[in-house]
């Protein structure tokens, strides 16, 4: 049989294609979903992945003989309609398209007029099945993930295909799939319906891939590392010894559960991306974000700081509680607890959320501009905030954040003069310098700056010792409930 020729694309997502502004937080990782497809192949095949955040894609061949059999296309709502385009010329071309991701499992009929074939759910069960019938010459429109989900016997992650040099963090990894939480706003209840929502590699497995990489730093992309405390805890217990530097996302009420962070930060966790979401209890109870509720924050921060963790901390505006008071009040905050960088976010409601449901059944939904989709438009009608207050205190409350007096306030809040000095450059680095990316990343240099990130991380002080916390002030109450918290996005490096 003929070896196969496949192709797999990531679109760049509409906010990513401004000409004159390249933001470094869309060259921090490659595409670890398409180069774990991949490793399904055969040897013989051939294959190319295409990430457009960080190239031109390959104009569309002319030459049948130079056609890919498969073009495979990962689709998010912000990049939906540059993925129809594309699709729509490959299969022009004679190409077979298939498309995934997390906006064809939300809306497969709006996909699957752009497609050969769709794939609903985690690819990991689908794409194989997908690969044996196109090759048998009876592929189908439509592969749903449901049971019998696994990561065990996954084989390597083709990362022979992923252009390293190009990202600041290559070293992106997996090691379980989905969360255990339900939150309202999150696609993932969607993506893994009809099937396990959570479920990791096996340890050996994980460590493995662990070894495979070079340098020092990781970033586990998982949206819940400690998300299996046994996993985790397991994994940690592996890493021991192996001198890594990590970063990696938890939620608030993990990291104030026993003490597996403890494990996490002697293994090399420096870093953590953090969902504070909203402080006001309402808006956490109306999220479904159960998590979070009655944990003490503060608890949160100190725990964190005291090991030399620094916290990316993510909030949403928007909620139904929130009114213009909220912007401040959620910069203040997290000024005042030494937060190092922030992601703010615009509530967003995802077609296939349950947030998505309810707006819709109430009239809310403003606009179907899936461009608009990105956290930083209002496309729904807020409760308490007209969608212009809305957009214009997201901007403001990036702007207070990172203003030169601010960072400097947040770093002043440390308790050592090495961690203030690491947080300050780190948050300037991050937002302040934001010209100096744009030089690098059109240099294709971005790579060079690996090893700076490394040894920021790698000295962060640990001198500051978290308060002595018992279990019961663990779980106590923030002081302030209406203080801000969370929302899940983008975190930086």
């Amino acid at each position: 049989m003929r070896p196969l020729r496949v192709k797999f694309i990531l679109p760049a997502l509409t906010e990513a294609t401004s000409p004159f502004f390249r933001p470094v937080k869309y060259s921090l990782f490659p595409p670890l979903g398409l180069a774990t497809l991949a490793a399904y192949l055969d040897p013989g095949d051939e294959a190319d992945i295409e990430d457009e955040h960080i190239a031109p894609l390959a104009l569309i061949p002319e030459s049948a003989a130079a056609t890919p059999d498969v073009v495979v296309i990962q689709v998010y709502i912000t990049n939906a309609r540059r993925a129809y385009r594309l699709a729509d010329a490959w299969r022009a071309r004679g190409s077979h398209v298939a498309l995934g991701g997390l906006h064809v499992t939300a809306l497969p009929e709006e996909a699957a007029a752009h497609a050969d074939s769709i794939f609903l759910g985690p690819g990991e069960q689908t794409f194989p099945r997908f690969l044996a019938e196109f090759r048998a010459g009876r592929p189908q429109p439509q592969y749903r993930s449901t049971t019998g989900r696994t990561l065990e016997r996954l084989p390597p992650v083709r990362r022979d295909l992923i252009r390293r040099r190009h990202y600041l963090v290559p070293n992106s990894l997996v090691v379980t799939r989905g969360c255990p939480q339900h939150c309202d706003f999150c696609y993932k209840d969607a993506f893994f319906a009809g099937g396990a929502g959570f479920y990791t590699q096996s340890v050996d497995d994980a460590l493995a891939e662990i070894e495979r990489l070079p340098g020092r730093h990781l970033y586990f992309l998982d949206d819940h590392l400690l998300g299996n405390p046994r996993f985790a805890r397991a994994l940690f217990a592996g890493m021991q010894g192996m001198k890594r530097l990590f970063q990696g996302a938890a939620t608030v009420d993990s990291i104030l559960r026993g003490d597996l962070i403890e494990a996490a930060a002697n293994a090399g966790l420096r870093s953590l991306f953090v969902g504070f979401e909203t402080l006001a209890p309402s808006n956490l109870a109306a999220s479904n974000k159960r998590q979070n509720l009655g944990r003490d924050y503060r608890a949160v921060t100190e725990r964190l700081h005291g090991l030399g963790i620094m916290i990316n901390g993510s909030f949403v505006f928007g909620m139904d509680d929130d009114g213009p008071d909220v912007f401040a009040r959620t910069v203040d905050w997290a000024l005042e607890q030494g937060i190092t960088t922030a992601t703010f976010h615009i509530q967003t409601p995802y077609p296939g959320t349950r947030l998505w449901q309810r707006m819709e059944a109430a009239g809310r939904i403003l606009t179907r501009d899936w461009d608009l989709y990105d956290t930083r438009h209002t496309v729904f009608q807020p409760a308490r905030l007209t969608p212009a207050q809305l957009e214009a205190g997201y901007g403001r409350a990036y702007h207070d954040f990172y203003t030169w007096s601010a960072i400097a306030r947040a770093a002043w809040t440390h308790g050592s003069l090495q961690h203030q000095a690491k947080h300050f450059f780190y948050a300037a680095g991050w937002k302040r310098l934001e010209w100096f990316w744009d030089a690098i990343i059109r240099a294709r240099q971005l790579n060079r700056l690996t090893p700076l990130l490394e040894a920021v991380l790698s000295q962060v002080s640990r001198a500051e010792s978290p308060r002595a916390m018992t279990e019961e002030a663990k779980l106590a109450p923030a002081p302030d409930q209406r203080k801000p918290c969370e929302n899940s996005g983008e975190a930086p490096a």
